[in-house]
């Protein structure tokens, strides 16, 4: 049996499968259903879309309200606010809002007093959730998936792939990647990191037979003003850019706790890379000097 490969693009990314399957119409329909349930998430879950499930619980945090939600949302929620809890507070559902003040396609900070208002309505501690009901304390509050609706759909495709009996594949969604399992050969993918400030540089390449990979980086939205660049991952807490680290990768259990875990050591800035290492998992992290690090660094950068 050959490896088939499919392609798409969903969440504003190029998108691939890779697996090996018992023959062609196993293929071409596992991977119909791999692509339909990653459309599923993306149109469920964008803030992008009136009628998916978020906007309608943001039109609830809009005036304060509270609503109940269904039991994949919940499971969702539970995991963001454990995320919460384990940043300390960095990685958090609600910062979304600070995209009103940061304008990206410009090069210029934010205006004086901008930022401020907005502070007031971040900060996951102000909503309740008690499955299955989530209520907002402060009106003009939302919710915002843009860092977890991606990685948790590449946990659902790779579920997907394996209800099919795949015991060999890869799940690629713009970079973020989960298997079924190792290639048939029983040796590792080999997943190719970008360089964060080389383009189509390969900073290195890590192997991956479980799990999943996610990486995040000051390289895919910034503006430089002043000689400093600023990204769009922005600290809920003062409203500006991550500083200190120009890219984080991890391997965890999951795509959805690689992705949170990587934003987490991003917004940690230089604190980053020890944080990491307390966690024991595979990882590789590229700081402001351009210096490589963690566990998966070549080992000429370490």
């Amino acid at each position: 049996m050959a490896i088939r490969s499919f392609s798409f693009t969903a969440m504003a990314s190029p998108c691939f499968l890779h697996f090996e399957a018992e023959n062609d119409l196993v293929a071409e329909v596992a991977a119909s259903d791999a692509m339909d349930e990653v459309r599923r998430i993306e149109q469920r879950y964008s803030r992008y879309r009136p009628e998916s499930e978020l906007s309608r619980i943001n039109a609830v945090a809009k005036d304060g309200g509270e609503t109940e939600v269904d039991a994949e949302t919940a499971a969702l929620l539970d995991f963001a606010f454990a995320a919460y809890e384990k940043s300390g507070g960095l990685f958090d559902i609600t910062s979304g809002l600070l995209r009103k003040a940061w304008n990206f396609d410009v090069a210029a900070l934010p205006a004086p007093g901008t930022i401020a208002p907005l502070l007031a309505r971040i900060g996951l501690d102000h909503v309740r959730w008690q499955n299955p009901v989530i209520g907002f304390a402060r009106p003009g509050m939302e919710l915002d998936f843009g860092g977890i609706g991606k990685e948790y759909a590449v946990d659902r495709a790779v579920e997907v792939l394996r209800s099919y009996g795949i015991a060999h594949g890869l799940v690629d969604l713009g970079g973020d990647i989960g298997v079924t399992g190792p290639q048939p050969d029983g040796a590792p993918w080999r997943i190719g990191i970008g360089h964060p400030r080389e383009t189509d540089g390969i900073l290195a390449h890590v192997p991956l037979a479980s799990g999943g990979l996610a990486g995040s980086g000051d390289y895919e939205r910034f503006i430089e003003v002043g000689g400093r660049r600023y990204c769009h991952i922005l600290d809920p807490g003062t409203g500006m850019s991550a500083q200190g680290l120009q890219a984080v990768s991890v391997i965890a259990k999951t795509c959805l706790a690689a992705g949170a875990i990587a934003t987490t050591a991003m917004l940690k800035g230089r604190e980053g890379p020890a944080w990491l290492a307390t966690l024991g998992l595979p990882h590789l992290y590229v700081d402001e000097t351009g210096a490589v690090g963690g566990t998966l660094a070549p080992v000429t950068s370490r």
